[in-house]
């Protein structure tokens, strides 16, 4: 399996209702949620693009973007 990094982690905000599930599940608690009580990624550079908060998220409101270590080629991960 290829290995991915990240290129860019979106989170709509008008989507998020704050459940904090994403919060919850991040594997390196790079998420939080703010003080409107809307996830941020708060540590965007602990990020391992594991894109496990784009797929728990119930408001479809995350999408995480990588590229191949290798080739370049980018990944989107958004839930559908």
């Amino acid at each position: 399996m290829a290995k991915r990094r990240l290129k860019e982690h979106i989170i709509d905000r008008d989507w998020c209702k704050g459940c904090g599930i994403c919060v919850m599940m991040c594997p390196k608690k790079v998420l939080e949620l703010d003080q409107k009580e809307k996830a941020v990624a708060a540590r965007l550079e602990d990020c391992i693009a594991c894109s496990l908060c784009s797929q728990v998220c119930p408001d479809l409101a995350i999408e995480v973007i990588t590229e191949d270590a290798d080739t370049g080629g980018e990944v989107t991960c958004q839930k559908t």
